[in-house]
């Protein structure tokens, strides 16, 4: 079980830093998604109706340990201030002068923002010592911590792990509500469980595959690690991604799916094109068919009809990865048409976050028409493959 926030005891003039999750996409400054902020409210704003005084810490991006510009979390501070009815302090630093002064000047209720952590080498230091003398620096500025950014928990970092060691934590709404429905999915899913995976890099998803051959009744394949599966069939995946250093691993899965009685389901046509480009012309062909000169780009239309038909009688689906290049509008019908499928079935429907939370966004689908949709790409296959993440194991209650 994981540490709550009731845990923490009475928290009216309490010191919280919440470690969430607000690493949304930008336009410049115009944030394009806002549905990492949307997802941080619960937690926030049962924090400020206790009275607390919330210090949100967060990273943006990717940059290497110094202040860029580009990765400041600024743009966030007005959305979040939007969405909590308030005005919400910012300060320009993670743990400097106006980190301190930020944290000094809040009301009970008060919601001040710092800056990016990842603005601080100490935060994804491979060095322990070098991410606790960080963690400290943080520690400093509160009375206890709430950990809620569920995209971040399978890593190692100072705002993650080692600020947990050091001030009384407990997990947000946020992760707490991502581990129970992802554990729906991992422990005792209801049947037909079907699993849902596309994407690019079939190198991501092996672990999960490898795990959920003994789990799942289904799992369909979709996407760019399609093509490898094709390929180890023997057919000709012409210019398409393509993993070669994992063909015999992907012959070794298809041969267990087969052993073991898990239907293993691959495309039957797709969806060409002679580049890599949103004006390319598009063209079905079989799968057996593919030109060497062409790419491919999204599943066909018989594909898309057959996987919505395994998905359609499912108890228990979980989805990772689109079905082609959504962001190009006519490569996007596969991943529509497995989202649409999804938001209709009955049963327990699990978007295990990245690509396919931003796909069911971006394609204007309801959030609410699907059971769960997940915050952490990463992080939530990670559990799916049975994997301890450190900034889960660490919330975990002594059970002594």
């Amino acid at each position: 079980m994981l540490k709550t926030i009731d845990s923490l005891g009475e928290l009216r003039g309490t010191r919280v830093l919440v470690r969430a999750d607000l690493n949304v996409p930008l336009d410049g400054t115009t944030i394009t998604d806002d549905g990492r902020i949307r997802a941080a409210l619960p937690t926030l704003t049962r924090l400020v109706e206790a009275g607390a005084r919330v210090v949100v810490i967060s990273h943006l991006g990717r940059p290497k340990g110094a202040p860029e510009a580009k990765y400041s979390l600024q743009p966030v501070v007005g959305r979040l201030g939007e969405l909590l009815g308030q005005d919400v302090a910012f300060a320009t630093d993670t743990v400097g002068p106006a980190a301190q002064d930020a944290v000094a000047g809040l009301a009970d209720g008060g919601v001040a923002v710092l800056e990016n952590l990842r603005f601080n080498p100490g935060e994804t230091s491979k060095d322990d010592a070098e991410r606790l003398t960080f963690a400290s620096e943080l520690a400093a500025l509160g009375d206890a911590f709430v950990s809620d950014g569920f995209g971040v928990v399978h890593r190692k970092q100072a705002s993650v792990y080692e600020l947990a060691t050091l001030l009384p934590a407990a997990a947000g709404e946020l992760v707490r509500s991502e581990v129970e429905s992802l554990r729906k999915v991992t422990d005792q899913p209801e049947r037909p469980f079907v699993v849902v995976l596309g994407g690019a890099k079939i190198a991501d998803k092996l672990g999960v595959i490898d795990s959920l051959l003994g789990k799942a009744d289904r799992i369909l394949i979709g996407g760019g690690m399609a093509y490898t599966f094709q390929k180890a069939k023997g057919f000709e995946v012409g210019q398409s991604l393509l993993d070669e250093s994992k063909l015999d691993v992907v012959r070794e899965y298809m041969e267990r799916a087969e052993r073991d009685g898990v239907e293993l389901v691959l495309p039957v046509d797709t969806v060409v094109a002679p580049e890599f480009s949103a004006e390319a012309t598009p063209t079905v062909v079989p799968v057996e068919q593919m030109p060497a000169d062409q790419e491919g780009m999204d599943i066909g239309p018989r594909t898309a009809e057959l996987f919505g038909q395994k998905i359609s009688d499912a108890a228990t689906v979980f989805w990772n990865g689109p079905m082609g290049v959504f962001e190009f509008e006519s490569f996007a019908k596969g991943t529509i048409s497995v989202a649409e499928t999804l938001s209709q079935a009955p049963g327990f429907t699990v978007v295990g976050g990245g690509d396919s939370a931003a796909a069911v966004r971006t394609l204007g689908f309801d959030e609410s028409l699907f059971s769960h949709i997940s915050t952490g790409g990463g992080a939530s296959l990670e559990l799916i493959e049975g994997k301890t993440l450190p900034g889960i194991s660490i919330l975990e209650e002594d059970t002594e």
